[in-house]
């Protein structure tokens, strides 16, 4: 399928069109004004000082305070929701900005250029890894009453390398346990530190 080809889903439009239009944009003002406005699209973004509220996060940072909190509180499982078979690609926080800057730098033109990494992980394989990286060892159930969101998303990041020279360098083993620790340490501080009334 053709990339921003079509009409997104019902509860993905709005997103999808947002960002088709920008692209227009971005190209419209490259042909009449000569402006050097480029068009990346970031795979999903992780890392030290993410969000990690339970209510706003997003699937790495939710994991990763799920299974430290049931590891803490000894919990004997975490719920999940699916059944872990769709897949998804992310990006280390870090990359990502490395790869803003290079574009930046090194490219100049109207194409659309994905920012990412080739490692394609399913939801499954990725609590597993965030169990490990937080030491939790109990039952991980899988609720398939709720659903698994989009069955694939990953992108294809060679354009990136070819036009700018953007690799992600940090596989996402090495990016969770970084993140692991970002959170545990922080979130220790904020706990002996409660906000004042």
């Amino acid at each position: 399928m053709k990339p921003l080809a079509g009409y997104n889903g019902e509860g993905k439009a709005p997103c999808g069109i947002a960002k088709k239009a920008l692209l227009v944009q971005c190209q419209a003002y490259r042909q009449q004004y000569g402006m050097n406005a480029i068009y990346l699209l970031p795979v999903n973004l992780y890392g030290p000082r993410d969000n990690f509220d339970p209510e706003t996060s997003h699937v790495i940072p939710a994991l990763i305070r799920k299974c430290l909190e049931a590891r803490e509180s000894r919990a004997a499982e975490i719920v999940c929701w699916g059944d872990g078979s769709a897949t998804r690609a992310f990006l280390y926080a870090p990359d990502a900005a490395a790869g803003l800057v290079a574009a930046a730098e090194k490219y100049d033109g109207l194409e659309p250029v994905n920012l990412g990494t080739s490692e394609e992980v399913s939801i499954r394989d990725l609590v597993g890894m965030v169990a490990r990286h937080c030491r939790f060892e109990g039952k991980i159930v899988w609720d398939t009453s709720q659903p698994n969101g989009q069955p694939r998303r990953c992108l294809d990041t060679s354009r990136a390398e070819r036009l700018f020279g953007f690799s992600a360098p940090t596989p996402l083993e090495d990016g969770l346990a970084q993140t692991v620790q970002w959170y545990q340490e922080h979130s220790s501080k904020r706990a002996s530190h409660p906000a004042s009334c």
